[in-house]
């Protein structure tokens, strides 16, 4: 019997969408999109529609990435965003930020209307503390000024929610969805159009240069016009620097079946310790996803707690049962909280990409998509210069998180060669279904015992930057704290912006 449960995604369960083959020969296409997440698809399906010849690689299967494994909330309500924009920029830039994914709400509409099937249901959107928040105060504010389609919903949220709440604040007629049937209508539409897909197909190099050329990890190449990178995080990201622009952040999801009236609208605490709920239906069954616990990517060897306190949560506050499906998400936030998208590079205008959503890649990934189809079809769109990768973001606000996420990286790296002497244990002392750092062989080693008690060996050192991985108990990962790779229990890459796997081997003498 599993020790613990075996994380999967309720998005995934059900998925029976067409498996579309590796790519095999070398060949040649005029764009081609990196990533089958939300982002990647929507901007493939948007060029195939106007006329372009479209390849696009995905490194796992679709729908196997971030946009498989979030709570699938299409809002523009982002936290408190919007004072935090005002306050960073100006009014002006908070407004184009709400409208940039007001309009992928719309998109998502008209989609609808023309006959996707995706679970999609209209619901408000709920920011609410059950202390009193100076920055929910500010944001309300914010909404104010903004004229936005929502304000003070305190008594709304609270007759809502089984507890306490100090206030909320609401934005009309938002959405959700099951994103996984998204990408998967996206895909065959795409297809339809006469474009190509290849998966189990990772991308690991782009040539600079006119007619860039991706080659992937089995040395198969593709030559375009054009090539946008979708990967959530970019895989070359050390050319522009890209690898100091980030905090990766993982978060954690339990979804719990409830015999109680679904919970109508959408809810994000901003309390010091984070709460996501929405309900979710399926053949009858109602089940409740409560998300939260995040942290640092990487820095956390115990996941399991995480999942433990969500479910705990749900039960004590809405009498659910326990946790039928658990997974979790990795999401990049950027030093001024504004996505990139558009062109990578400040002398190579045929490389783009599109990343750094700040947890909500359903409607900026959907903005983004559009975005970079405008761009390369040559449509004019006013959002380019507001979410340009080009920009210049380090303004004094923005200092301070430049700083602290770079010493950090730094600081991780130092510790990885201690922890490797401080964490190391006999591999005689690994349980069934437990992995650690151990010795083996006189060398430190990765090791995870799995249910059969067979030991499987990996090397510890990044294959982006050589930070030290940690072992990840609950998703049975490999997991670096430096950049978010991970890697599954044999070493294979699971997230980028490693392309290598981490050397391995299968030990039945341990």
């Amino acid at each position: 019997m599993h020790r613990y449960p075996f994380t999967s995604s309720i998005w995934r369960q059900h998925d029976t969408g067409t498996l579309y083959p590796p790519l095999t020969a070398s060949e040649s296409s005029e764009i081609v999109v990196i990533g089958a997440g939300i982002a990647g698809l929507v901007c493939a399906y948007e060029l195939q529609k106007r006329g372009k010849q479209v390849t696009l690689l995905e490194a796992l299967e679709i729908g196997h990435g971030t946009t498989g494994h979030t709570t699938a909330k299409c809002s523009v309500q982002h936290g408190t965003i919007y004072q935090k924009l005002i306050r960073h920029f100006d009014e002006t830039t908070a407004r184009l930020y709400y409208e940039f994914n007001s309009e992928a709400l719309v998109y998502l509409k008209n989609q609808i209307d023309e006959g996707f099937d995706c679970d999609y249901s209209v619901e408000d959107s709920y920011l609410y503390s059950t202390e009193p928040n100076e920055e929910l105060s500010k944001e309300l504010d914010a909404y104010r000024r903004l004229k936005l389609d929502g304000g003070e919903a305190t008594n709304e949220a609270g007759d809502a929610l089984p507890f306490q709440i100090e206030q909320a604040l609401v934005i009309r007629n938002q959405a959700q969805f099951h994103p996984v049937k998204y990408l998967r209508e996206l895909a065959n539409r795409f297809v339809g159009l006469g474009g190509k897909i290849y998966e189990q197909t990772r991308a690991f190099e782009v040539s600079q240069g006119p007619r860039p050329i991706v080659t992937t990890s089995t040395g198969r190449r593709v030559q375009a016009n054009q090539v946008v990178i979708t990967t959530h995080y970019p895989f070359n990201d050390l050319r522009g620097l890209y690898v100091s622009k980030f905090l990766v952040e993982r978060s954690y999801i339990v979804a719990c079946e409830t015999d109680a009236t679904p919970l109508k609208g959408m809810y994000l605490s901003v309390d010091r310790v984070s709460r996501s709920y929405r309900t979710y239906e399926e053949n009858g069954r109602t089940f409740l996803l409560v998300g939260g616990e995040g942290h640092t990517a990487g820095q956390v060897t115990d996941t399991r707690n995480r999942y433990d306190r969500l479910e705990s949560d749900a039960q004590h506050h809405f009498k659910t049962m326990r946790a039928t499906y658990r997974w979790s998400s990795q999401d990049l936030i950027t030093l001024d909280s504004l996505p990139y998208v558009g062109q990578m590079f400040k002398r190579e205008p045929d490389i783009l990409l599109a990343t750094g959503f700040l947890k909500w890649g359903m409607t900026n990934g959907i903005a983004a998509g559009n975005l970079l189809a405008d761009q390369l079809t040559g449509r004019p769109n006013r959002f380019s210069e507001l979410v340009s990768p080009l920009r210049k973001t380090v303004k004094p606000s923005g200092v301070g998180p430049f700083v602290k996420t770079n010493l950090d990286t730094a600081t991780q790296f130092a510790k990885g060669a201690v922890d490797r002497v401080l964490e190391r244990r006999d591999v005689e002392d690994l349980q069934l279904d437990e992995g650690g750092i151990v010795q083996v062989d006189n060398q430190t080693k990765g090791v995870y015992r799995d249910l059969d008690n067979h030991c499987h060996v990996v090397n510890l050192t990044c294959t982006h930057l050589g930070c030290t991985v940690k072992w990840n108990n609950a998703e049975r990962t490999w997991d670096c704290p430096c950049h978010g790779s991970r890697f599954d229990a044999k070493g294979a890459v699971l997230e980028g912006p490693a392309t290598k796997p981490l050397p391995y081997k299968k030990r039945e003498d341990l």
